[in-house]
């Protein structure tokens, strides 16, 4: 503490005891040293493993908000909020890392985040609001003047930064200024920060050094010394202050005026955070827990303690008002995003995370424990075993073994009990009532399931619906004796018998399916949000790193890089398939895997990027899909036109109008089968269930001869049959998969697009393996076409390359927002699939969905008499916005409608090129590998059904 001394009366006079700093202005005057400000006292206050925290912000000291990223995969982003005495913690609802916060001081309190999102939280109400673009775009900073006229930056995989502005009802893109800096890629930088003074006068900054002002009316490249990541910006009336860098840190200081120079703590790591103080106090922070201020322009920098526990870097600090200095960070220079920390005054209370969700409930659902009460024993076990497959990964190969398996399991229990029928692997004749028969198909099937499904996903949930369902039976599932002549004893038999027969299969079951052919991958890794492809041949298989890009330099998680599914496959023992002599294969090759040098190809990559414009639902066109249009195709061929009139009502078939992109978006999901479904296996075997449902008592013929059977025979029969075609039929396609390992579209299209386009040597960018131009569907970028108000607008930074329209990916809103069609980069093309899934995890040729459908749908006619469905016609219903599950959808009431099995078996085949999954050739020799095992499947499985084998 001083006096201060004034002259009174000639005399110096001591007046009250004040601090130097309080005379700061008359020191200052005289000449003399100032103090600076007391250094703000900070505690740990948060600290979180599980979470990185990634900013802070508010009001005041009573109305503070921290956001970050997902403690899990599965849960949404928790924000934090600081009322003065307590804080609080509310579900983003958003499953994606919060970026950065602002907050009003009299509400409301807006949000950025992955998924496109900025959320506007208003009296405890958190909503999303409608953004531009597509769920790749990252918001990663948002400021406002005022809560209507809010401005929100980011980018894609850490590039293609974007400005968008909100009028308090909608987002505008605002274009950003010619000149931006390139990087050695050729990539335009992200956009990481926005603050401003005013309406007109708000400043951005990013990747490559990049600072833009708005003054109003538009978007201007200010120059910096800088070329390093510029991460934040904040400033006064006086001057804007901007941190950033890379190995070191730097602090940009300057304005329009002035220009911008280098004030940069000496030693200083990489500097995410900064803020400033009424005073004009510049505060900033950084990798390592660093933190420093300086109070004056001309004073030295000075180490700040955060109390932050050293995270691996402090992302954003900020001050409240009265003296308080915010911390948050953990480890956000990696895709990881966890260990968060919040550094915050002493005065406030310390926050624990309440334990997570964990591994979430196993108890079996209500409704699955008997989905069909009043079906028969084998249809209801099969209800559960199609259920257990949707809670496991989606595996198509190991789910058509075990449905295989658990059919013969049905059928060589109900075979027991019939002196007429030897059962497939085990073979006894019982004595019993249709009850004992019943029983033992229980025991049986529960121990082929509680066998398969222990150790799956979703196992214990699937352990306890079987148990429970064995209640309903008034069965206990824990009785295992194996000796004697009662029906437990005989299905616990038979399903040992089952279990034990396929052990060593081919399948590797004992080691979790892992591959023993000693497959290597012949190309690099493809990560997907970075443009073009880094392939090395391309006529193989690559597999994709589907990793979101985390961190706003783009880094990506290694270990989110797709396994190869299954290449063992073609060991696994078959039903009735049989070896070619000269070949050694299952299946005719045809004229091999289509490769890149093919005459044909680029017609077949043309034909994909077409079908893909199909889904455009806001194009207006509409067509008819119903059976007198469609279907009716030779095998092997697209040819069909519909039919005449419908066989079974005389009559023609109605027309069924719908729109183009309806009915192409609900052909490539409804038939895709990812994860949550019951794979392509499962889909025919549950498509089976449906058709059986169908058929009248006195029409159940197996393979349209003979008397009728009932209902449990007719069950037994044709699932074994079904079952027995898509197990060899994964057999057949995942043997050529193996074989050949060939390409998916993301990787030839990406390739060719690379290269450039092919169609026009005189023109720019002109490639012998580039990607033909055909308008409306591939052009080439110029110039005029991407002029302001033309086609390619968006894209003028990118002349030269080709562009395509096509669905840039799913929206960030998917229940309640479609992605509009667009012209995007070629070098940017994804299949229509979800984010996390893009293109299965095998080799393109050939399609396994085209194999299973033809497969099924060959034995499906045989078994039931007919190639017709029941009554001539089966249709699927999407209702309107409550089907898609990629996005919103479809717009009305959509109807899939076939007339026979073949139909429906083409259409799940050709799905695939409206999902960018496979190319035609993948699709044509699917159908013939099909269509042959189906035909061996029938011939073998009629003797056994019939009991007629040797």
């Amino acid at each position: 503490m001083s006096r201060l001394f004034v002259i009174q009366g000639g005399a110096l006079v001591a007046t009250r005891s004040i601090r130097l700093c309080q005379i700061l202005p008359v020191l200052l005057m005289l000449g003399l040293a100032a103090c600076s400000p007391p250094m703000p006292e900070t505690s740990l206050a948060v600290d979180f493993e599980e979470a990185a925290f990634l900013s802070v912000g508010g009001s005041g000291p009573d109305d503070v908000w921290v956001v970050g990223a997902q403690r899990a995969l599965l849960e949404p982003a928790s924000l934090l909020h600081w009322n003065g005495a307590d804080w609080n913690s509310i579900s983003s609802g958003q499953l994606h890392a919060m970026w950065w916060v602002h907050v009003f001081e009299d509400g409301p309190t807006f949000v950025g985040g992955g998924g496109a999102t900025v959320l506007r939280i208003d009296g405890g109400v958190v909503e999303r609001t409608a953004t531009p673009e597509f769920f790749g775009n990252t918001v990663y900073g948002v400021w406002g003047a005022t809560p209507e006229d809010l401005w929100a930056v980011g980018g894609f995989a850490g590039r293609a930064g974007f400005v968008w502005r909100f009028d308090g009802t909608s987002w505008t893109s605002i274009a950003l200024p010619d000149g931006l800096p390139r990087t050695a890629a050729g990539e335009m930088p992200a956009l990481f920060k926005v603050w401003g003074r005013a309406s007109d006068d708000v400043w951005f900054c990013g990747g490559l050094g990049v600072v833009l002002h708005w003054n109003g009316a538009e978007l201007s490249l200010v120059s910096t010394p800088t070329s390093e990541q510029l991460f934040t910006v904040t400033g006064n009336d006086e001057e804007v202050v901007i941190v950033g860098g890379g190995n070191d840190g730097l602090v940009l200081r300057g304005g329009l005026e002035q220009g911008f120079s280098l004030d940069t703590p000496v030693g200083a790591p990489l500097l995410q955070g900064v803020a400033m103080d009424s005073d004009g106090s510049v505060y900033v922070a950084g990798a390592g827990g660093y933190s420093a201020r300086k109070t004056r322009p001309t004073s030295d920098w000075e180490v700040v303690p955060l109390q932050a526990d050293s995270p691996q870097s402090v992302h954003a600090i900020w001050l409240d008002g009265a003296g308080g200095l915010w911390g948050v960070g953990g480890s956000v220079l990696s895709p990881a995003l966890d260990n968060g920390v919040v550094s915050s005054p002493t005065a406030v209370s310390s926050y624990t995370f309440p334990d997570g969700p964990g591994p979430g409930t196993t108890e079996c659902p209500e409704a699955a424990i008997d989905r069909v009460p009043d079906g028969s024993i084998a249809r209801r076990w099969i209800e559960q075993a199609l259920d257990s497959i949707r809670r496991d990964i989606p595996h198509p190969p190991v789910h058509a073994r075990n449905l295989h398996h658990l059919a013969i399991a049905l059928f060589d229990a109900w075979a027991a009990y019939d002196p007429e029928i030897e059962g497939y692997v085990h073979q006894e004749s019982v004595a019993g009532s249709g009850q004992d028969r019943e029983t033992a198909i229980s025991y049986a099937a529960l121990r082929l399931l509680q066998h398969r499904f222990q150790n799956a996903i979703g196992g214990p949930t699937s352990l306890d619906c079987y148990d429970r369902f064995m209640d309903i039976l008034n069965l206990d599932p824990a009785e295992g004796r194996v000796e004697g002549d009662d029906p437990i004893a005989v299905g616990n038999r038979i399903g040992a018998a089952v279990i034990a027969r396929f052990l060593d299969d081919g399948a590797n079951e004992t080691e979790a399916y892992e591959d023993t052919t000693d497959w290597v991958p012949a190309n690099p890794v493809m990560v997907i949000d970075r443009p073009g492809t880094n392939v090395e041949d391309v006529n193989l298989w690559q597999q994709l790193n589907l990793g979101t890009a985390q961190t706003q330099n783009g880094l990506v998680l290694e270990d989110s890089v797709q396994p190869y599914i299954g290449p063992q496959w073609r060991n696994v023992e078959p039903f009735a398939l049989e070896r070619d002599a000269e070949t050694g294969l299952y299946s005719d090759l045809g004229d091999g895997p289509p490769l890149a040098s093919d005459a044909d190809m680029a017609d077949w990559v043309i034909e994909v990027l077409i079908k893909t414009a199909e889904l455009d639902v806001d194009d207006g066109v509409m067509i008819d899909v119903g059976p007198g249009s469609r279907g009716n195709n030779t095998l092997g061929t697209n040819d069909g036109g519909g039919y005449s009139v419908n066989p079974v009502s005389g009559e023609a078939y109605e027309e069924n109008l719908v729109k183009r992109g309806d009915f192409t978006r609900v052909v490539a999901e409804m038939w895709a089968d990812g994860p949550t479904s019951e794979t392509p296996p499962g889909h025919w075997v549950k498509l089976t269930q449906e058709i059986s449902d169908r058929i009248e008592p006195d029409a159940l013929t197996p393979w349209g001869q003979g008397s009728a059977v009932d209902r449990l025979a007719w069950d037994v029969g044709f699932t074994f049959s079904v079952a027995a075609a898509v197990h060899d039929a994964a057999i057949a396609a995942w043997e050529l998969k193996r074989e050949t390992i060939g390409a998916r579209p993301i990787t030839l299209i990406r390739w060719m697009a690379d290269n450039g386009q092919r169609s026009n040597p005189e023109g720019p960018s002109y490639h012998l393996d580039g990607l033909p131009l055909v308008d409306g569907v591939t052009e080439l970028i110029t110039a005029e076409s991407s002029a302001p108000g033309e086609r390619h607008e968006q894209l003028r930074w990118y002349v030269g390359e080709v562009a395509v329209w096509s669905w840039p990916g799913e929206p960030g809103d998917r229940l309640n927002d479609h992605t509009p069609l667009q012209w995007i980069r070629a070098r940017d093309w994804i299949p229509y699939q979800r984010r996390t899934f893009v293109t299965p995890a095998f080799p393109g040729f050939v399609s396994g969905h085209s194999t299973f459908s033809r497969s099924a749908a060959t034995v499906m006619a045989a078994y039931t008499g007919s190639e017709f469905f029941p009554g001539g016609l089966h249709e699927f219903v999407a209702p309107q916005n409550g089907y898609l599950k990629f996005e919103q959808g479809p717009s009305v009431e959509t109807r899939l409608q076939w007339a026979t099995y073949f139909d429906a078996a083409d259409e799940a085949g050709q799905s695939r090129l409206w999902g960018g999954i496979h190319v035609w050739p993948d699709d044509q020799l699917g159908r013939f590998a099909g269509a042959a095992a189906g035909e061996l499947v029938v011939q073998k499985a009629m003797t056994v059904t019939q009991g007629t084998q040797d």
